[in-house]
Formats: structure tokens, sequence, C-alpha cells
């Protein structure tokens, strides 16, 4: 797959524990942080406290490749307790300009919650693009070896959702 197509990659998990203790876990943002083999911390910007459409907030990453940066994102979609989704952008200009408008984001993220046999079913996701990421770094460097980074990047985006969607349910069953 190409990264102009928008490869995306996803993993879901039933979790035995209602819908509202599970959303109030991915809701947090610095849940992930704890499971993630990427994303090291975040924080609210703009006095933000909570999801809400609009609300920022930073990310800081390390890749063993790429050292560690610095993201900005935007919540783009907030159902109650169905749907959290933010696009991740490049705000610092690490992988070229600065990209402070989530229409041109590195990467768009996204929960999505369903009850489900007494319990949640949670899902996962990610899509690449359309933004400048270190995808895109690697494929300019590789052009012939588009679809096998590409490959790669999803297989590490679904390692880290597996560690993540494990965490969200270890905790949800033990009552948060």
């Amino acid at each position: 797959m190409k990264y102009a197509e928008g490869p995306s990659a996803h993993g879901d998990i039933h979790i035995g524990a209602s819908v509202p203790l599970v959303w109030g876990l991915v809701t947090d943002i610095l849940l992930p942080a704890r499971f993630s083999p990427e994303l090291r911390r975040a924080a609210w910007l703009d006095g933000a406290d909570g999801p809400r459409v609009g609300a920022r907030f930073e990310g800081y990453n390390h890749h063993r490749l790429l050292g560690e940066w610095r993201t900005v994102s935007y919540v783009t979609e907030l159902v109650e307790r169905r749907v959290f989704a933010w696009a991740v952008t490049d705000a610092d200009g690490l992988f070229g300009e600065p990209v402070p408008d989530p229409a041109g984001a590195l990467a768009t993220w996204r929960y999505e919650l369903a009850p489900e046999d007494g319990g949640t079913r949670l899902r996962q996701s990610a899509r690449l693009g359309p933004g400048r990421s270190g995808v895109t770094l690697t494929v300019e460097r590789w052009p012939d070896r588009e679809e096998e980074i590409v490959a790669a990047r999803l297989g590490e985006l679904r390692t880290g959702m597996e560690a993540t969607l494990a965490g969200v349910k270890a905790l949800a069953e033990q009552g948060g």
C-alpha cells in the first residue's frame, strides 16, 4: 500500500467492564503512555482538562529510528461513550514545514466503543497521513521500498495497539 492511500491499522478487544468505565479510561490521554512502546507522555494544552472537539494536547514520543519528538493533537470527534478521535500534527516541523492544521495530520487515531455481551467491544484504529511523517521521510530515501516501509509502520502501530488494548482491558476488568 502507498502512503498517499491513507493506510490504516486497527485492533479490537472485548472487555468485561461497562462502557462508561472503559470510556473513562480511553479518554484519559495519559493512559496510552503507560502501555505504548512509542508515546512517552501527554498533556492537555490551552487550559483543557479533558476531551472536547477542538481541544488540543501534546504528546512526547520516542522511536528507535527517529529519536524523540513532540506532536500536537486536536480532538476531531467526540461522541459520548462511543467515539473519541484525534488528529496528530507536526506542529514543530520535525518532518518538514510545521503543520498546525489537523487537515494536514500525520496520523488520525480513533477509539470506538460498543456494548457487547455484558461488557464493551473496544476498537482502536490509526490512519497514516495525509501530512508528512517519519514514514514519508523514509519513503523519500528509499522510494522503491515504499510498500515495505508502510507495511512495517503499520505492523509497529498494530503492536502498540495490542499493548494499549490489553492494558485498558486489564485496568477496566480490575475496576479502573
